[in-house]
């Protein structure tokens, strides 16, 4: 079986875990390599509903072996809610999950920086979920972080924790009036972080084929592509990279390992916080997307911003990960629209664009160039497969292939694992076994 990476194409929000609990029977293992708990990912099936937000998806699916890569920086309290809510609900988490030792952990000093800062721009919020990822990163990056691996040695990781919040404490002197984490508070996360210890482990070398050469990955890629610290559009980001090629690297295995990518997309497209987002709908039409696709962030509640699906971005995201095949989620939310639009350039001034410019100042003032299809209006709710779609449903789908080059091999038409197309085409066919595809 080839390792796949699956990675949002949008702002986030797509739908990802959905597509990793339908597709991770196929594999053994299912790894989430990048962010915190500042991503949200919802899985239903049945009148069952789960959200997740450091625990990789597959931990729904028996079998698999979850890992949380060094890419990802960890908040203790966070995850040990999050463990706690799972096993409450019948779900073995404990003897499946591997912690990387290299992962970063959120302090309370850093949830605090985060709000101090948010609270405190000039210029206005960059939208961040306040949980202390990006002051983490930076933690990391300036090697004055915490290293998850320290819990096992607890003397040694109490004296690193209080000398990490002494200096974030005297960061947070720069914001007047800013929190500062109490001793009890830091004491409570003391606690959960070391109880975490029996679940930590070397992920790298966990994964790495001569341990198993039997082993399948599956990497869990959490925000968007369009959140990348790199590609994305900067400083409306998240703090880590979102690309797939940084998948298998950031878990400490050569980029060769990827042996294919499936990028979600939503039928239209959302955006939580701040930034540029040029499809955008501020009308009734806007607020009928976000009221029938339930769009709210699985972290925060926060409304999602919504509007028309932007091929630009969308084939950008697909040049810049090497997407391989589509899932498209929710088709059914667009059953009602009488027209629907896609952004197939841009205007910026007098220049028409192809691409999506490279600073967010164009990309904030360019002017989307719309195509409009006649919409179906009949109800998509639950089909499961392709041909009893409505025939202008299947066009609408067929239009988002041609744009983008590749093929729609999973479509999504409701929110539980059960109201799924799954077309077996390649690359799907090559990725995974037959009884899976039927």
């Amino acid at each position: 079986m080839a390792n796949v990476v699956v990675i949002g194409g949008q702002w986030g929000d797509e739908g990802k875990g959905k597509v990793v609990d339908i597709l991770c029977p196929a594999f053994t293992d299912i790894v989430r390599f990048n962010g915190g708990n500042n991503a949200g990912h919802t899985v239903r099936f049945g009148d069952r509903h789960f959200a997740l937000h450091i625990v990789p998806s597959g931990i729904l699916q028996p079998g698999c072996r979850c890992l949380v890569g060094p890419g990802v920086v960890v908040d203790p309290v966070g995850l040990g809610e999050e463990i706690r809510s799972l096993e409450e609900q019948g779900i073995s988490v404990r003897p499946r999950l591997v912690l990387s030792s290299r992962c970063h952990l959120v302090l309370p000093g850093h949830r605090a920086l985060d709000l101090a800062r948010e609270g405190s721009r000039p210029g206005g919020k960059l939208g961040t979920t306040g949980k202390g990822v990006g002051p983490t990163y930076e933690s990391r990056a300036a090697r004055t972080g915490v290293r998850l691996g320290t819990v096992r040695q607890p003397r040694r990781f109490r004296d690193a924790v209080l000398a990490a919040s002494q200096d974030l404490e005297r960061l947070l002197g720069a914001f007047p009036g800013a929190t500062v984490p109490t001793s009890a508070e830091i004491d409570r996360w003391l606690e959960a972080a070391l109880a975490l210890a029996p679940m930590v482990g070397d992920v790298a070398t966990a994964l790495h084929p001569s341990s198993e050469p039997s082993r399948s990955i599956l990497f869990e890629g959490a925000q968007g592509t369009l959140l990348d610290l790199d590609h994305g559009s900067y400083p409306f980001v998240t703090s880590s990279g979102c690309l797939a090629g940084f998948a298998a690297p950031a878990c400490g295995l050569p980029a060769r390992t990827i042996g294919g990518v499936l990028g979600v997309f939503k039928a239209y497209t959302t955006r939580v916080g701040s930034g540029p987002f040029p499809t955008e709908l501020e009308d009734a039409m806007g607020e009928h997307l976000r009221r029938r696709g339930n769009e709210f962030g699985t972290t925060t509640g926060r409304p999602r911003r919504t509007g028309w699906f932007d091929a630009v971005a969308a084939a950008a995201a697909m040049r810049w990960n090497g997407i391989e095949a589509i899932a498209l989620t929710k088709l059914d939310v667009l059953d009602e629209v009488a027209e629907i639009r896609l952004a197939v350039r841009y205007k910026l001034g007098s220049e028409e664009l192809r691409e999506l410019p490279d600073d967010s100042d164009d990309l904030a003032h360019v002017e989307p160039v719309y195509e409009t299809l006649p919409g179906w209006q009949a109800q998509t709710s639950g089909v499961t497969s392709f041909s009893r779609l409505p025939e202008r449903a299947r066009s609408y789908v067929e239009r988002l292939e041609e744009l983008l080059g590749a093929p729609a091999v999973m479509i999504s038409t409701g929110p539980r694992r059960e109201e799924t197309i799954l077309r077996p085409v390649p690359p799907l066919r090559d990725w995974l076994p037959d009884d899976l595809l039927r």
